[in-house]
């Protein structure tokens, strides 16, 4: 099993950024593939972006495709997600999460492990 700590939250302007770091412990992290995942108030969680367990492969919502970018370090067991151009919108508590399967996948259902998350308030 393995746990997931996110950190990196906060308030910031619009136009600001943000770098969300999700620190696993308990198991190898280049064993999953990592997402990160938002939920807004009064909304469905939803997919932002996932990679790879080698991080050579990425998926991004459209929604944030340009702004956003997920990478990894699997030699500190940390995965990142660098927000830029943040607006009003990306408000959200964002998750990290693990799945141990083999191809990156955008369903939240498929991922096995989740962190607490973090906050993230972007103000006009």
């Amino acid at each position: 099993q393995v746990q997931l700590v996110e950190s990196g939250g906060g308030l910031v302007q619009a136009g600001g950024s943000l770098r969300l770091s999700c620190a696993a412990s308990g198991r190898t992290l280049s064993n999953y593939i990592m997402g990160w995942f938002r939920q807004a108030p009064g909304k469905e969680r939803e997919f932002v972006a996932a990679i790879s367990k080698s991080g050579i492969a990425t998926a991004y919502a459209n929604s944030v495709k340009g702004r956003f970018t997920i990478s990894r370090d699997n030699a500190k067991n940390t995965v990142y997600l660098q927000m830029n151009s943040l607006k009003p919108e990306d408000t959200a508590v964002y998750y990290c999460a693990a799945d141990q399967g083999r191809i990156v996948v955008k369903s939240g259902n498929e991922y096995d492990y989740w962190g607490q998350g973090t906050q993230v308030t972007v103000s006009s």
